[in-house]
């Protein structure tokens, strides 16, 4: 199987397997982080200054960084995702009022080069089924001096603690999600996507070679969330 068909075929099971978890996908991810996803959101679109912006929101699930784009000051936000039925639900949240929402593959953007100020995403970069084509594309459709920021779970440090991290993920959060969303394979995708995914750092010099300057990352969460962040030349 080649690359490319691989990817496809990633492609169609993520779909498959976040089309699912859509009854259960708000709460779940307020379980799993303890509630403080969406301050995350917000740190995330606060550091992509959005006021008055046109705003991609890739891989935009049920809405809620959209509807954060929105709520900080961008001026239209396409919500961007390969399941129609994540698009659904988050329509049936926020609506239209400076909000589009659209699917597609997320490595075949359907835009014209430059077209957005800012690309958004959260918890999407370890579903990517090939992370560099991606970065690529998203910076293609950025205007320069736009700005990418990429929010999701990454390797703990290595430390004592980091391991405690790793562990309550892989053997709690996670199996306790599976048990109350009835899709205990979907929540067992969960801690496996962190395998083989880059470290932040690594991450950091991929979005380089993609064309991005001044990256930089924050660690939250106490080391197991990063909000990467870096402009188009």
């Amino acid at each position: 199987m080649d690359h490319q068909v691989a990817a496809r075929e990633r492609t169609r099971r993520i779909e498959e397997m976040f089309s699912r978890l859509v009854p259960h996908y708000d709460r779940m991810n307020r379980l799993m982080t303890g509630g403080r996803d969406g301050h995350w959101r917000t740190l995330a679109v606060e550091a992509s200054q959005p006021q008055g912006s046109v705003a991609l929101d890739l891989g935009a699930g049920t809405g809620d960084l959209s509807a954060e784009f929105r709520r900080q000051g961008a001026g239209q936000v396409l919500g961007f995702d390969v399941s129609a039925s994540m698009l659904a639900r988050a329509e049936e949240k926020f609506g239209r009022d400076g909000i589009d929402w659209l699917q597609g593959d997320a490595l075949h953007l359907p835009f014209p080069d430059e077209s957005f100020d800012v690309v958004g995403s959260a918890f999407v970069m370890r579903n990517l089924p090939d992370l560099a084509g991606s970065f690529a594309e998203m910076a293609r459709v950025l205007t320069p001096g736009g700005r990418l920021v990429g929010l999701d779970i990454t390797h703990p440090p290595d430390t004592a603690w980091g391991k405690v991290l790793r562990l309550g993920f892989e053997q709690g959060v996670t199996r306790v999600a599976g048990l109350l969303s009835g899709d205990r394979s979907a929540y067992r995708y969960l801690p496996n996507s962190l395998s083989g995914y880059p470290t932040a750092d690594e991450l950091s010099r991929m979005l380089e070679a993609a064309g991005l300057v001044e990256v930089s990352y924050r660690r939250l969460s106490m080391g197991a969330v990063a909000l990467h962040v870096g402009e188009k030349a």
